[in-house]
């Protein structure tokens, strides 16, 4: 926390590492805030002498004094006390505007202190009910008075609430201009991750005292039903904003929740407590006002924003959202995979289908209304069809020999003739325009008996919304490439495409440093951190001696923690997973019979990570076409990872209930999959985790492999001979190692052990990679046996402890 103040305070860049269970959350917490108060109470008492010190007289002078000497001096400096009442104007006129800013934040902080006032009042009532025991009531009955307490108070809560909205609504009809406050950005990956750190927020001191606003998507905030039952995020963003634009008339079309006065009503509902966006809704469905829009409304208010990566990483998105960084701080958590998704979220793939039915309905849309278009309107429209027929021509092109070519922005342009086009002009086009919606029901409105393809997810919406939102025009400084997934023969199960990758993520990310105040970025595994100062802010050109790194090592005591890297089996024979080895029968079989070990000696649930889905289903197969499988069964009951998601939480259900039961639970695990990152596998579920190979991802991906060219093309040869390209190909691996590992040892009591499964592992540079509270703990184990025997110690010296 102290050094989260120091790094805030001095404006740096922080990377900070915090093992899982140390409290890193509430670390960020109260160090962001206390930061935040410090800073406030700082300016409060700079405002305040500035305008002590311009209420000063100011000198007084005549217009016509002004116009006379104005009249001699034209071509001569003018004298000091002409400049000296410019300034004194010019301050004074600041010091207006600085009393305006500052009545309306006073205004506002009224406001809301009294909401919060009451609802702390009925806070207090309610764990009062909370608290009441009696040795005169059942059990049972204790339980349903506290629960027809918890009610009475809640709706007594709703209740005020609502008439807090119509005193307001009687009180003011004027919507005043917003004054943004200094602020911190919290970001993280998933909307589990947000709500639970909204979560240690209500458990910190600061809940009281801080205004804080979580947002999310349409899909997860909508209540309008009619809207939400279109299911499709893309379609309930559309529909939304349809609905919008009738929303001040009358009309069936316009939203009902849409409503500008319960929505500021709303706005301060979000802001009087610390709630995250399920409360929010509820709160919305109650008083039918719009929760997504009424946490927008919130972000100038708001000292604490709460948000998905997407939302701040993506610039047009981060504009429409209404979000400002200027002199504020951004906290991004969960950040070992930044890089990855920052260059993700600007990646673009369209395919030929998609081009052909986009230039379809492009000319149906020219022919239609020709005649009512403007002609420059009608010139752009024209463009658009030019371009995109280029593109159809130019994947209708047999590939020959190669299926995938890399091409550069600029040769690409050369190959399909269209480096003649100015494209910022067709953007600014497509969103001034907003042509895509418009395609979109000229398709609704083909007469019977012709087809529509608004329903198709090839369709104009999903092609021109990635265009819109800048994903396909990159600056020159990014060095990108873009791909045209070709087969040799034209004919594969995946049509032909373009795909647009942006290789330098700093491009996007150095907006957002140059914007905030500070910047830290946070996780519980972020090595190696050098990735992150190189290619995320010396590539922006940060000044090195700005970036602050911190790391901590685990609360956990040497005696709860086993990590062993096995490089032998029981017969001696090498450990050896890597691709050319892993499938062989002598390796499969030698495997199994060390899961079946393993699994004898360890108690509660074990997760085995392997390589990829792939693998997984060789290994199952193999267990299955041989007694393995039953074997292992009856030791401990088998789980797979899914790999359809909404089947995930079944699974772990499942795989919960056995690791209650004396044998357990074995599950497998994909590394990068559902299950290595997000998931607690805390006390039984995980009392082992096996790691099997190393995860290397595929060296000839076309997509790697132009990402390590062009690292190497910017970068120099490290002192251990690996050129930037390689050490980034080693970093994808570690990462996921460090994730997958990092499932278990959730708390300070935790315990587990780890076994790396691999020959390599016993390499000093693979365990320099990973996690620091952990690689110096590392065993390198030759034998079996031994490595058995050690696990045997743990878990009898756990038990006993237990006991």
């Amino acid at each position: 926390m102290a050094t989260l103040f120091e790094t805030l305070e001095h404006g740096k860049i922080g990377i900070f590492e915090s093992p899982t269970g140390t409290g890193k959350s509430m670390s960020l917490i109260c160090g962001a805030l206390k930061w935040l108060t410090h800073y406030d109470e700082c300016r409060e008492a700079e405002i305040k002498q500035l305008l002590v010190d311009l209420e000063k007289p100011v000198m007084q002078v005549s217009k016509t004094q002004l116009e006379t000497q104005a009249s001699v001096s034209v071509r001569k400096n003018l004298p000091d006390w002409i400049t000296s009442y410019s300034e004194k104007r010019g301050q004074k006129e600041e010091a207006e505007r600085i009393q305006r800013e500052r009545a309306a934040l006073l205004k506002r902080e009224k406001r809301l202190a009294e909401l919060k006032k009451n609802l702390q009042s009925f806070r207090k009532g309610k764990r009062k009910c909370s608290d009441m025991q009696s040795e005169d009531f059942l059990e049972s009955a204790r339980a349903d008075i506290k629960d027809s307490c918890e009610q009475e108070f809640e709706q007594i809560e709703d209740d005020f609430l609502l008439n807090e909205a119509e005193l307001q609504d009687a009180e003011s009809d004027e919507e005043e201009e917003e004054v943004h406050v200094t602020k911190i950005y919290f970001c993280s990956r998933t909307h589990s991750q947000l709500s639970q750190f909204v979560g240690e927020v209500k458990k910190s001191p600061y809940r009281d005292s801080t205004l804080l606003v979580t947002l999310g998507s349409r899909q997860g905030m909508c209540i309008n039903q009619q809207v939400t039952k279109l299911g499709s995020l893309n379609l309930i963003n559309d529909r939304c904003k349809e609905l919008l634009k009738t929303s001040s008339k009358k009309g069936a079309t316009s939203c009902p929740y849409y409503n500008t006065t319960r929505m500021n009503h709303l706005t301060d509902i979000a802001l009087s407590d610390v709630r995250d966006i399920e409360d929010l809704v509820i709160k919305g469905r109650k008083v039918k006002a719009c929760p997504y829009y009424a946490a927008r409304r919130a972000i100038p208010a708001a000292q604490f924003v709460v948000l998905p990566y997407n939302t701040l990483l993506h610039n047009s998105t981060r504009t429409a959202s209404g979000i400002k960084l200027s002199g504020n701080v951004l906290i991004i958590d969960e950040a070992h995979n930044l890089l990855e998704t920052i260059s993700n979220i600007h990646n673009v793939e369209v395919s030929l289908p998609q081009f052909l039915q986009t230039n379809r309905q492009l000319m149906n849309y020219r022919d239609k209304y020709k005649s009512r278009l403007l002609p420059v309107n009608l010139l752009r429209v024209s463009q658009l069809i030019h371009v995109i027929g280029q593109f159809v021509e130019f994947l209708s092109t047999p590939p020959g020999a190669e299926e995938t070519k890399l091409i550069r922005v600029s040769d690409f342009l050369t190959l399909t003739q269209l480096d003649n086009i100015n494209f910022f002009l067709l953007l600014k086009f497509l969103k001034s325009s907003q042509i895509a919606r418009k395609l979109a029901r000229a398709d609704d409105e083909r007469p019977d008996g012709e087809s529509s393809d608004r329903k198709s997810p090839t369709g104009i919406t999903s092609l021109l919304k990635k265009v819109e939102s800048e994903k396909m025009l990159p600056e020159k400084s990014m060095e990108p490439s873009l791909q045209d997934q070709l087969s040799a023969d034209g004919q594969t199960d995946k049509p032909p495409s373009i795909r647009y990758l942006l290789l330098n993520p700093a491009v996007y990310f150095s907006n957002i440093v140059k914007e905030c105040r500070s910047v830290v970025i946070a996780g519980g595994t972020m090595q190696p951190v050098a990735e992150f100062k190189e290619q995320l802010f010396l590539a922006g050109t940060v000044d090195p001696e700005r970036i602050t790194e911190f790391t901590c090592g685990h609360v956990i005591p040497d005696e709860n923690v086993l990590p062993i890297a096995l490089s032998k089996y029981s017969n001696g024979a090498l450990l050896d997973f890597t691709y050319r080895s892993r499938n062989e029968k002598h390796t499969l079989d030698s495997l199994c019979e060390l899961l079946i070990k393993v699994c004898r000696s360890v108690p509660g649930g074990v997760v085995c990570f392997l390589p990829s889905y792939q693998y997984e289903g060789v290994l199952i197969k193999h267990m299955h076409s041989s007694a393995f499988f039953q074997t292992l069964n009856s030791i401990k009951k088998i789980f797979r990872e899914p790999k359809k998601a909404n089947m995930v939480e079944n699974v772990l259900a499942s795989y919960s209930k056995a690791t209650e039961t004396k044998d357990g639970g074995l599950l497998f695990s994909v590394v990068g999959g559902k299950m290595s990152e997000g998931i607690n596998f805390s006390d039984r579920l995980c009392r082992c985790v096996i790691m099997v190979g190393l995860p290397y991802p595929n060296k000839f991906s076309p997509e790697l492999k132009e990402k390590m060219r062009y690292l190497d093309s910017i970068g120099r040869v490290g002192g251990d001979g690996l050129s930037p390209g390689q050490v980034h190909y080693e970093n994808l691996c570690m990462k996921a190692v460090n994730q997958s590992i990092g499932r278990a040892i959730r708390h300070r009591n935790d315990y587990a052990c780890m076994l790396l499964l691999d020959h390599r592992y016993h390499q000093n540079s693979t365990i320099s990679k990973l996690p620091g509270w952990l690689n110096k703990r590392v065993r390198k184990e030759t034998d079996l046996s031994s490595a058995l025997a050690q696990l045997h110690q743990f878990f009898t010296s756990h038990s006993k402890r237990s006991l």
